[in-house]
């Protein structure tokens, strides 16, 4: 009987301690906290008309550029306006040493009193010898001279007279004046250097009002204009839609107050980048824009009625695909293939793939996969810092693209 009460002993405590084991890991699995669904950012798809734009770098340039050079070999004595002010036509810029020039005109008019001087004695010795030689007096011969003599003396003063005219402008060069109006550039002659038609220039004067901007456009972009202009009746070489409406995007961000116009097509396509160059005019009344600018030109080109936009942050691209995440209502995520179309600023035109009001992950797409529940947020756009002063605008090289708004 003790024996059998030990036995029982023996099998009954390992089994409670199991038991006892069973319900202290029950307890301890009843109280695991729950692991939380991952946070990310949603946005809703937006339905509105956006117009769509071209874009591309431009580049701004004086309506007319007049480099200024020395016309005669002299001193500059004198720099007599002041760089970066506006100049008019026929002001004074330079002025270059004109006594030697001064003196060269002295003694042209000394041969130009000789060679008048020549001319009347010949004159007088063809009249003199005329009757002379009828009655026998003189020989044929001698009034053959005299007369010879005298066409001689004829072509001495026209020479003698184009010297002076020739001596008179040489002077005048001394004073060297601006061709046009316009904005004049820094001086790159200083007063006392030698100067002539074969050194580099003095300085540039530019019309800047208004002011030319080039860009170029694709051939295919170009096709498409002048067939819209064939449609609209118009035969003529500009690629222009309509007349000011061309925008000018600066270097800050800002878009320049004034529209401008296209002006005129180049007459032929690069044939290495396949571009045609367009020229631009935008009015240009307070002189802010000034040659060697580079800015964003934007001509629209056509309006999207109720198109579908999506962040361009919530769209991924994998080898020539576009994906996006999309939140249902129980919040469940999933991947969805969609076609984009053009670009409105920040966001996507979507053509394919989406509907209106569908949530889409704009932040943390990399924890929303397929099928896991999310908790998402609000995306809310922070603004874009303006760029610091003096920012430029890189100048890529025949940079062209279609973006809407």
């Amino acid at each position: 009987m003790i024996i059998k009460r030990t036995l029982a002993a023996t099998w009954l405590l390992p089994a409670l301690l199991i038991l006892a084991l069973v319900a202290c890991g029950c307890k301890r699995a009843a109280h695991a906290p729950r692991l939380q669904p991952p946070e990310v950012l949603v946005m809703d798809v937006v339905q509105k008309d956006v117009t769509v734009y071209g874009d591309w770098i431009g580049t701004l340039d004086g309506m007319v550029n007049a480099q200024i050079h020395a016309q005669v070999s002299g001193c500059l004595m004198a720099q007599c306006y002041r760089e970066g002010e506006l100049v008019h036509k026929g002001d004074l810029l330079f002025q270059i040493d004109p006594r030697p020039f001064q003196a060269a005109l002295d003694k042209a008019k000394g041969r130009l009193a000789e060679s008048q001087a020549n001319l009347d004695l010949t004159a007088i010795n063809v009249k003199r010898y005329t009757p002379l030689a009828k009655n026998n007096a003189i020989s044929q011969q001698e009034l053959d001279n005299a007369i010879q003599s005298n066409k001689g003396a004829q072509a001495a003063l026209e020479s003698a007279q184009a010297a002076v005219q020739q001596a008179e402008l040489n002077l005048g060069f001394t004073k060297v004046t601006s061709p046009i109006d316009g904005i004049a550039g820094i001086a790159e002659a200083q007063v006392g250097d030698l100067v002539g038609p074969n050194s580099s220039e003095l300085t540039a004067v530019s019309t800047v009002d208004p002011i030319k901007v080039y860009f170029p456009i694709s051939e295919q972009e170009y096709m498409l204009a002048m067939k819209s202009r064939m449609e609209q009746g118009r035969g003529d070489s500009t690629p222009g839609h309509t007349t000011n409406n061309l925008e000018l995007i600066l270097a800050n961000g800002e878009t320049y107050p004034h529209k401008g116009e296209i002006f005129t097509a180049d007459r032929q396509v690069n044939i290495k980048t396949g571009t045609i160059r367009i020229a631009g005019l935008f009015p240009n009344p307070h002189f802010i824009l000034r040659p060697g600018q580079y800015a964003h030109v934007r001509l629209p080109i056509k309006t999207l009625a109720g198109a579908l936009l999506a962040p361009q942050r919530a769209v991924a691209e994998t080898q020539g695909s576009y994906h996006v995440t999309v939140v249902d209502k129980n919040n469940r995520a999933s991947i969805r293939t969609v076609q984009t179309g053009d670009r409105s600023g920040p966001f996507w035109v979507i053509t394919k793939g989406l509907n209106p009001g569908e949530r889409v992950v704009v932040e943390g797409m990399q924890k929303a996969r397929e099928g896991v529940i999310v908790n998402p947020q609000p995306y809310i756009a922070e603004p874009a810092p303006a760029p610091a002063a003096g920012t430029n605008v890189p100048a890529p090289a025949a940079a062209t693209h279609t973006t809407a708004q």
